[in-house]
């Protein structure tokens, strides 16, 4: 049973920086997919980016903006994320593929793909 606890959400404006962090229970194997999404009221889960040892992938709108990375003691997965804007606003949930099929298969930002899930983490950027 994986669990992962997501940390580093906050208020800031727009044009700022936040790095959120995903620590997961159980080492993140090379195979694991490990994603981040983000969740407003008014919109379906988004897959935001996501890592696996054969890379990583990043939604259109948040390319060049934000860096998804992993740290050496293989536990904890960051989303840094740069030049906000208001519309980056949401809940933002870290996810585990723990066979890394959701990666590997291209499916990366597909929410039905990642079996464990974190209680997400605010971040609100003001204009």
């Amino acid at each position: 049973q994986v669990q992962l606890v997501e940390s580093g959400g906050g208020s800031v404006q727009a044009g700022g920086s936040l790095r959120l962090s995903c620590v997961s229970s159980e080492l993140v194997e090379h195979r694991y997919c490990i994603g981040w999404f983000r969740q407003t009221p008014a919109n379906e889960r988004e897959g935001v980016a996501s890592i696996y040892s054969g890379g990583t992938f990043y939604a259109d709108s948040v390319k060049g903006r934000f860096t998804i990375s992993q740290d050496t003691d293989e536990k904890t997965v960051y989303l840094q994320m740069s030049s906000l804007k208001p519309e980056d606003t949401g809940v933002y949930f870290c996810a585990a593929d723990p066979w890394g099929k959701a990666c590997a298969s291209g499916w990366w930002s597909r929410s039905f793909r990642y079996g464990y899930w974190g209680r997400g983490t605010q971040v609100t950027v003001s204009s």
